[in-house]
């Protein structure tokens, strides 16, 4: 049986087109981001405000976030360079959900707990049902745990405020398998082999 082609290693091996050497692939990077508030989910920004990827000066290598946190939320930030993963993380086929603590205005009533597990009807169409429970309630402010698949802009805070519950502070605790712990705000951390496998299991890559 006659192979066509030519194989190469591209870590070890030397290859050019018409005498110009190619750059050999990066090595996948997999880096966990605490997002403080008041910081941009973008790698530059006209307005000059404080960005994400200066939270990672020493990353040489070129990184993306993955997905978006506003400017006013923190919490669990993803970035790589591995564009398949990053791809399945946000396409919504994949339904990765998203754990969020969130504190809002007043006490919800059962109903409007409810009405946010159940869906809730935003401008673009019906969020779909999410993972709804009180943390605790205090002073007449509550927070909640917040777990849904979507990933539409700024869902949970217009989510809680079409019920009638202004979102306060708003922060991402969980990705799929990934959670946020204990890390502080604007710091990050490399993932664990093993979380690197259980992150792309979820998504169906082996």
């Amino acid at each position: 049986m006659t192979e066509l082609g030519t194989k190469a290693n591209p870590r070890t091996d030397r290859i050019a087109v018409d005498g110009r050497p190619l750059r050999p692939p990066a090595e996948p990077l997999y880096i966990l981001l605490h997002k403080p508030i008041n910081v941009v989910t973008t790698l530059s920004d006209p307005e000059e405000r404080p960005t994400v990827r200066q939270l990672l000066p020493q990353i040489r290598e070129r990184v993306f976030p993955v997905g978006r946190l506003d400017f006013h939320s923190s919490g669990l930030l993803l970035f790589t360079n591995d564009g398949e993963l990053a791809l399945r993380l946000t396409h919504p086929r994949y339904g990765i959900r998203k754990t969020y603590r969130v504190k809002v205005k007043g006490v919800p009533t059962p109903e409007a707990l409810e009405q946010l597990a159940a869906g809730v009807r935003l401008e673009e169409g019906k969020t779909a049902p999410a993972e709804v429970r009180i943390e605790r309630s205090q002073e007449g402010k509550t927070w909640l745990e917040i777990t849904l698949g979507e990933g539409r802009k700024r869902e949970v805070r217009r989510m809680c405020e079409r019920v009638g519950y202004p979102v306060e502070k708003l922060s991402r605790v969980r990705l799929g398998p990934l959670t946020l712990g204990k890390l502080p705000p604007g710091h990050h951390r490399m993932l664990t082999e093993r979380e690197v496998r259980d992150l792309r299991r979820a998504v169906g890559l082996n």
